[in-house]
C-alpha cells in the first residue's frame, strides 16, 4: 500500500496546486512505498506567505517564551510518542537501520524541541551601566520567517536542529525537507498542529532545489533568515541567491574529517570509536572520519583490528533490529559513491559492493595523497589509512583538505590533546570519542565545510536580531 504526504501550508495539508506528485522508493527494496506532493516555486510562495502572515499579526512571536516553550515541549512528547512512525519514515525513505532511527534519531530530535525551548526561555540578555547615567540592554527579537532546507542523511534530526530554535525564539518557518526523505517532514508538521502551534507557524514545501521549491525560497524577499545543511556547490548557490536580498543564511556543509591516532592511544577505543566515525548511518554523516592518519609505530595492530571490527558490522535489511549497516540512500547516491570505488588507488583491505544499493564497509590503504577519494567528500562506507611519523605531519595531513568541519583524535598524553586540538582547523575536535554533543557548543565548520555557527547561543544569534535599547536612567 502507497502513503501519500503533502505540503503542510498554513495549518492544512495539501496538494500541489496542479496535483503535481513524486515517488519515495525505499532504497532496500527498490520498490515505491510513498507518494508525494510536488511543490515548486507556487507552493514556496504561498508557504511563505502564510509563514509572513503569522509572524507578522499572528500570536506565536507575541507569546511569552514560557508559552511558546509549553507548546514546543508538548510537541516534543508527541515525537517520542509517534517515535515508531517517525522512524519508519526514514528508514524507508532513505534505507536507515530502524534501530538507529528509533534508539537516536528520534530521541534527539526530541531533545532539540526540548532545549531549545529551554534554551530560549532561560537565556539572560545583558545590561551595561554607563558612567554618563545612562543605562543600555539587548533585547532579543526574533528575525522573522525562516527557510529551512534539510538533508537527506539525518532527515528528522537535522529538521529539528533547524525548527527548534527558530521557532523558540519567535520565528516562523518554511521547511523544505531533502525530496529523497519527505515523509518525517510531513509527519512533524502534523504533530505540530497536533501540539497547538497556530497555522503557518510551521509550513513543510516538498520539491526540488534548482529551478523549483528550494531556489524559490532562497530567492524570496520576504524570509529573513535561510538556514541549509547539505552539499557545499549547493550552498555557494544559496548564498549567492541569498546576496540579493542580503538574506543572512547560516550554513553547515560537506567534511573529509580527519582522525588522528597516536601511539600512545587506548586501541580499543581508538578502533571503537573511529569505526563509529566512518560506518555509522552507512557513512552518510558529513562528520565522517573518512581520513584515518595511524602514527606507524601501531599502524599494523591497529589496521588488523580495525579490518576485522569493519567486517563484523552486520549489512542487511534496515528494518533488521541487528543492521548496522543499512543501503545508501539511493541508486543516484550508490553510483556516485561506487564510482569512486572503481577508480581507488591503492590496496582495498576489505569492503566493496554489497546487495543492492549497498556498499559493504571498506578500508583502502596506500592511498596517494592526491588521490579523488583521499580529496574528496566520498560520502559512504568508505575509509583511507594512512601512516605518520610526528606530530607535525599529523597535523599537516589533517590539515590539508579544503573541509574543516570536525576532526578526531586518540592519544593518552593530555598536553598533546590540547596542542593538536588548538592546531587542527575544525569546527569540532573530540578526543578519545566520536559524535558526543553538548546543544550549547558552537556547531559549524570552516573552509568548504560551512559559515556561521549553530547551537545554544550561536542560534540565539542567528535566528533573532539583537537590539540595543539605551535610556537615560538620571
Amino acid at each position: 500500500m502507497t502513503i501519500r504526504f503533502g505540503h503542510v501550508i498554513d495549518g492544512e495539508e495539501r496538494d500541489s496546486t496542479n496535483a503535481s506528485q513524486f515517488e519515495s522508493v525505499d532504497p532496500w527494496t527498490q520498490q515505491i512505498w510513498a507518494e508525494v506532493a510536488l511543490g515548486g516555486a507556487d507552493e514556496a510562495a504561498q508557504a511563505v506567505a502564510a509563514a509572513r502572515r503569522a509572524f507578522d499579526s499572528g500570536p506565536w512571536p507575541r507569546m511569552g517564551r514560557d508559552e511558546r516553550g509549553a507548546l514546543l515541549h508538548r510537541l516534543a512528547d508527541l515525537i517520542e510518542e509517534n517515535a515508531d512512525e517517525l522512524a519508519l519514515a526514514d528508514s524507508r525513505d532513505m534505507g536507515k537501520p530502524i534501530a538507529d532511527a528509533l534508539g537516536k534519531d528520534v530521541p534527539r530530535s526530541a531533545q532539540n524541541f526540548r532545549f531549545f525551548a529551554d534554551h530560549a526561555r532561560l537565556s539572560p540578555s545583558e545590561a551595561y551601566p554607563m558612567d554618563s547615567g545612562h543605562h543600555a540592554y539587548t533585547r532579543f527579537e526574533p528575525a522573522g520567517v525562516v527557510a529551512a532546507i534539510a538533508p537527506w542523511n539525518f532527515p528528522l534530526m537535522l529538521e529539528t536542529w533547524k525548527i527548534a530554535p527558530a521557532l523558540a525564539w519567535g520565528n516562523t518557518v518554511v521547511l523544505k525537507p531533502a525530496e529523497d526523505t519527505p515523509a518525517s517532514a510531513t509527519l512533524l508538521a502534523r504533530l505540530a498542529l497536533q501540539a497547538g502551534l497556530p497555522a503557518g507557524v510551521l509550513n513543510v514545501v516538498h520539491g526540488y532545489g534548482p529551478d523549483s521549491a528550494g531556489q524559490a525560497l532562497t530567492l524570496d524577499s520576504r524570509v529573513d533568515r535561510i538556514t541549509f545543511t547539505g552539499e557545499s556547490g549547493t550552498g555557494r548557490a544559496i548564498t549567492a541567491a541569498a546576496s540579493a536580498n542580503l538574506t543572512p543564511v547560516s550554513l553547515e556543509l560537506g567534511g573529509k574529517g580527519a582522525n588522528l591516532v597516536f601511539a600512545d592511544a587506548d586501541l580499543d577505543a581508538a578502533v571503537h570509536w573511529s569505526i563509529q566515525a566512518i560506518f555509522t548511518n552507512a557513512g552518510q554523516v558529513c562528520l565522517a572520519g573518512s581520513r584515518l592518519y595511524v602514527e606507524r609505530a601501531v599502524l599494523e595492530e591497529f589496521t588488523t583490528r580495525f579490518v576485522r571490527a569493519a567486517e563484523s558490522l552486520p549489512l542487511g535489511a534496515p528494518s533488521d533490529p541487528a543492521t548496522r549497516i543499512g543501503p545508501l540512500a539511493s541508486e543516484k547516491h550508490w553510483r556516485k559513491v561506487t564510482g569512486y570505488l572503481d577508480v581507488a588507488e591503492g590496496r582495498m583491505l576489505t569492503g566493496g559492493r554489497g546487495k543492492g544499493w549497498a556498499v559493504r564497509p571498506t578500508v583502502l590503504a596506500d592511498v596517494p595523497d592526491n588521490a579523488p577519494v583521499q580529496r574528496e567528500e566520498v560520502f559512504g562506507p568508505v575509509v583511507t589509512i594512512t601512516p605518520f611519523d610526528t606530530e607535525d605531519e599529523a597535523v599537516r595531513l589533517a590539515n590539508g583538505t579544503r573541509y574543516g568541519l570536525n576532526a578526531m583524535l586518540f592519544t593518552e598524553n593530555l598536553r598533546r590533546a590540547h596542542r593538536v586540538s588548538a592546531a587542527l582547523r575544525a569546527g569540532t575536535v573530540w578526543t578519545n570519542c566520536f559524535f558526543v554533543r553538548d546543544l550549547r557548543a558552537p556547531f559549524g565548520g570552516v573552509g568548504d565545510s560551512g559559515w556561521g555557527r549553530e547551537g545554544g547561543n550561536f542560534s540565539r544569534e542567528f535566528f533573532t536580531e539583537p537590539k540595543a535599547c539605551v535610556m537615560d536612567a538620571r
